[in-house]
């Protein structure tokens, strides 16, 4: 115990919050939202709970401004989200919390959050490197496209090729686009492409619609299947706003199914074709280039946030809403209180009023400036007996008094006084002081 480092409770605090935010720092999940309070400073205060466990949360107004939760953006108690939050801990109060960075219904939001994972799985995989990537060839003579054989966008592809190239050879080869059998008949019909040789290139995709619509292009089997295939493929699923995993891992991405068609019909010029294809290889590249630079940034942001004062300015915002809700709750108690008291209080008041105080205190000041007069009337009296008694003794043992009888002092010539004849000689000169005067002689004779 003599050499242990005994913690302070703020110590404690401050190690396990460091703790939490450097080994979980951003977690995902789902819940439903109760106790939800909305501060006036324009932060969030809730809870996130399932069947067994509940946690507190904060989203501050920075994050919030940004849900979109339908049918309003406010949420409400007993909704079901999911979010991307921070571990962390409220350290004032020494409460395990979450600090709430985006929130989205739990339906969408868990489709966006197995993209995002399954992203990123690929992407530490190489799947999306630029290296594996394929060149489309410069002349194109059959174009294979995967695809719904009655849906828009196969309609849409063999409009613009009959327009700007009739000579190409269209291969259809029928897949079903959306649904739960759709990726494995995707991936049925690229490895067939592949496996007949008949075609230069592939356009794989489908119109658009929303993200579970599109599911189809983001799962795992299809993107290995585009990987896999030797014959190069244009991905060109949904409209220009639409972003699937297929779109990464494709030799070239188009921003709709009539784009991709554009794009491997010879109607226009060698050179505007190379500059499209560098511009989309040029955008994959920013696009995995701001991917390295973003996971950067939130390391070094979470860094930052650990010494930024924005973080501690939040943690006393978060402790100023709530001493003011509690401040809120005593003051409508002490009102309340205070309604069903008037009389006693006002009895109160009149028992401490000052005025009886003052009169009695102004009564006393009366009688102790009395005091003070006559006391010190009687010492100046007193004094002045005294003096006149210490005149009276000094008199009476004064020398100038035995002068006024009729004696005299007698000095020599130095002034000291003669009291004996045995000072003096013949001839020395003398002074006799009287009381009116003195007298110079000389002494003629002595016995």
């Amino acid at each position: 115990m003599a050499t242990q480092h005994i913690l302070q409770i703020s110590e404690l605090t401050k190690k396990v919050r460091f703790m939490l935010e450097t080994e979980l720092n951003t977690v995902w999940l789902t819940g439903e939202i109760s106790n939800f309070v909305a501060a006036s400073s324009g932060h969030w205060y809730l809870s996130l709970k399932d069947s067994k466990s509940q946690v507190r949360c904060a989203m501050f107004k920075g994050n919030n401004r940004r849900v979109r939760l339908k049918p309003s953006s406010l949420p409400k108690n007993g909704q079901q989200v999911l979010v991307r939050a921070k571990v962390s801990l409220y350290e004032p109060r020494g409460d395990f919390q979450l600090i709430i960075e985006q929130m989205e219904g739990a339906g969408e939001g868990l489709l966006r959050q197995q993209y995002e994972q399954l992203k990123n799985k690929l992407n530490a995989l190489g799947v999306f490197s630029h290296d594996h990537k394929q060149i489309i060839p410069t002349h194109i003579q059959t174009v294979g496209i995967v695809t719904s054989p009655t849906g828009a966008a196969v309609k849409d592809i063999l409009t613009v090729l009959n327009r700007r190239n009739p000579n190409i050879q269209v291969t259809i080869y029928p897949a079903l686009v959306q649904g739960e059998y759709a990726s494995n008949d995707i991936c049925h019909a690229i490895n067939q492409a592949n496996n007949r040789k008949e075609c230069d290139v592939l356009i794989v995709g489908r119109g658009g619609g929303s993200l579970e619509d599109l599911w189809s292009f983001n799962e795992e089997s299809v993107v290995q299947a585009i990987y896999d295939s030797a014959i190069p493929i244009i991905s060109a699923v949904g409209h220009e706003i639409d972003t699937t995993l297929s779109d990464y891992v494709a030799d070239l991405r188009a921003a709709t199914p009539s784009a991709a068609a554009e794009l491997v019909s010879s109607d226009s010029s060698e050179l505007l074709k190379k500059i499209e294809m560098l511009i989309q290889r040029l955008k994959l590249s920013i696009a995995r280039k701001n991917s390295l630079l973003f996971q950067k940034y939130n390391h070094l942001q979470h860094r930052l946030t650990q010494v930024h004062p924005e973080q501690q300015l939040l943690v006393h915002q978060q402790k100023s809403d709530e001493l003011n809700l509690r401040l809120t709750q005593v003051i409508k108690r002490l009102i309340a209180q205070a309604q069903h008291k008037p009389k006693q209080l006002q009895q109160r008041l009149n028992r401490l009023s000052p005025n009886k105080q003052l009169i009695e205190n102004q009564a006393q000041a009366t009688q102790l400036k009395q005091r003070l007069t006559y006391a010190m009337q009687s010492n100046l009296q007193h004094k002045s007996e005294l003096f006149v008694h210490l005149i009276e003794q000094l008199q009476l043992v004064s020398p100038l008094a035995t002068i006024a009888r009729g004696y005299g002092v007698i000095r020599n010539t130095e002034q000291k006084v003669i009291s004996s004849v045995a000072q003096v000689a013949i001839n020395d000169e003398i002074t006799v002081q009287v009381t009116d005067g003195s007298i110079n002689a000389k002494v003629i004779y002595s016995n």
